[in-house]
């Protein structure tokens, strides 16, 4: 088999002078191939998109996708949380300009993010016109609510809680939020989304996830919950559980398949994953 075309350091955007980059792997393929991009997580303040998402990107080529994993602004003060929301938006835009050139099917794209990256790639889905549209989500222990991590997540330090409690800072943190909160975003013409979650995470509530799931069929959108049983934050350390980690690759990468219409069968795609994992809640 041919092995796939690597890209590395390829500017997608520069917004305000920055340059933001991307790395891609393009299968060999006589035919355009449909595609994923990738958002990698760190808490919208570090990450990397080599090293944080890497566990994503084997299963991604063994079933045939194309994948672009991307970088954005990071969150280096309160001004500039949610900038990268147009980031995400940015790069679904610059993959479909050169999908002649990338052999991609422009209409069979996929945003995949974790953590912070998912809620940047569940924002960038809802808010998109038809430049930024695309025809699916993954999002791995995503943040989609915000209001609810502000408020009552251990992971914020007390004193700065209180110290803008009852000001109307306060309400402008909140609204903020609010704003950029996937679960507050939802209309039934948005892609469907497959939500992927340890029930054990402490950082991210599981709740984050069943409740934008229920939300989203409320008003008649698609969704799909794969819970990991017992699992807590992250695909790096999942990476120590066969089971885990092949589970959640193996429903991946069949869900992706389903939506944007790949021709590759899942048995060659994720051949010696384990597909019993955890049961998908309907």
């Amino acid at each position: 088999m041919t092995p796939a075309r690597q890209l590395r350091d390829v500017e997608y955007s520069r917004p305000d002078g920055r340059s933001l980059r991307l790395d891609a792997s393009l299968p060999a393929s006589a035919g355009p191939t449909a595609a994923a991009i990738i958002v990698h997580g760190g808490g919208w303040t570090r990450g990397d998109r080599r090293i944080d998402v890497q566990p994503l990107f084997k299963p991604l080529s063994d079933a045939g996708f194309a994948w672009f994993s991307i970088s954005y602004r990071l969150a280096t003060d309160i001004t500039q949380f949610g900038v990268a929301v147009d980031d995400v938006a940015q790069a679904v835009r610059f993959v479909k300009r050169h999908a002649g050139e990338y052999n991609i099917d422009p209409n069979r794209i996929a945003l995949i993010g974790e953590s912070a990256g998912a809620q940047l790639a569940a924002m960038a889905a809802l808010r998109a016109g038809p430049e930024a549209s695309v025809r699916a989500v993954v999002a791995l222990y995503a943040p989609t609510d915000l209001v609810s991590l502000y408020q009552h997540s251990t992971f914020i330090p007390a004193q700065i809680r209180n110290g803008v409690h009852g000001t109307p800072w306060e309400s402008l943190i909140v609204a903020g939020l609010s704003q950029l909160s996937p679960i507050e975003n939802v209309r039934r013409e948005m892609p469907p989304f497959l939500l992927i979650h340890g029930t054990a995470d402490s950082l991210v509530p599981f709740s984050q996830s069943t409740r934008m799931c229920a939300r989203m069929r409320q008003v008649g959108a698609s969704c799909e919950i794969y819970p990991l049983d017992g699992a807590g934050h992250g695909v790096r350390w999942w990476e120590s559980s066969p089971r885990l980690a092949n589970g959640y690759k193996y429903k991946m990468v069949h869900w992706l398949e389903e939506e944007l219409g790949s021709r590759r069968p899942t048995s060659r795609a994720l051949d010696g994953c384990e597909k019993d994992g955890p049961h998908t809640t309907e």
